[in-house]
């Protein structure tokens, strides 16, 4: 005789016995309260070791890279590329390249030890660098600088510009050293060590103000700019009213 089949349940069974499971008994609120706790600690752990090792955001304060960045743009920035620093320790991870002229970097200048700053890497370790009438001269040779930008007819000068003396050469040592912001070398960058300057040349604290930049005081590259928005806006709220967003997603060349 064929016994008519059960229809389905929405109840789980062990091994086709029929077994109901038991329901899931409610987390307690002390439980609860330690779950909450234990996944809050993992996601900051995470964010410690991104930020320090891996990726950190910057703003741009300030116009000294116009137009390659702009005031109020927001970037991501590789630290893991020139090897990130270990916190409280002179030790680097290993780097996946180094420096490279043309970069666009962000480091720690040697005037500010608790800033961070961006610039243009222009001179390599060794490179014998000079201005002449805001053209910039690597090894003798002008060099082609479209991301460059002029606003100021005048030249100036400032006292810290000093500091090239010490390595200027030919004409520039001794007492003709008398350096300025659009004339100023030639002089040779010493070992371990990088000129930068800003692409808003006119309007740029850099290299040519305090000096060049130690290896381990680079420290990272910028990925893109993931926000940007325009401060000057006389629009409400310019943060949300006044989004650039044409330079979202954009990289940094």
């Amino acid at each position: 005789m064929r016994h008519p089949r059960r229809p389905a349940s929405d109840d789980a069974t062990e091994d086709g016995q029929g077994i109901t499971a038991e329901p899931r008994r409610p987390l307690s609120t002390g439980r609860w309260a330690w779950e909450w706790i234990k996944s809050f600690l993992i996601a900051f752990g995470l964010f410690l070791v991104i930020r320090t090792f891996l990726v950190e955001a910057f703003r741009i304060p300030t116009g000294s890279m116009e137009d390659t960045l702009l005031v109020g743009d927001f970037l991501l920035v590789n630290k893991a590329v020139f090897g990130a620093a270990i916190p409280g320790t002179a030790a680097r991870l290993p780097a996946f390249s180094e420096p490279a002229r043309g970069n666009v970097v962000i480091f720690i200048p040697p005037h500010e030890a608790g800033k961070n700053y961006v610039k243009r890497l222009v001179g390599m370790p060794g490179d014998t660098v000079a201005m002449l009438s805001k053209t910039f001269y690597l090894n003798g040779r002008p060099l082609d600088e479209p991301f460059a930008r002029h606003s100021d007819a005048n030249d100036t000068h400032a006292a810290s510009m000093y500091w090239q003396c010490r390595y200027a050469i030919g004409a520039a040592a001794g007492d003709a050293c008398r350096p300025t912001r659009d004339n100023w070398g030639p002089l040779v960058i010493p070992a371990g060590h990088y000129l930068v300057l800003g692409d808003n040349r006119d309007d740029s604290e850099d290299s040519r103000y305090w000096g060049v930049v130690e290896r381990d005081a680079i420290r990272g590259r910028p990925l893109f700019i993931y926000y940007s928005f325009d401060p000057s806006s006389q629009r409400a709220a310019p943060w949300f009213s006044s989004i650039r967003w044409n330079r979202l997603g954009s990289t940094v060349h």
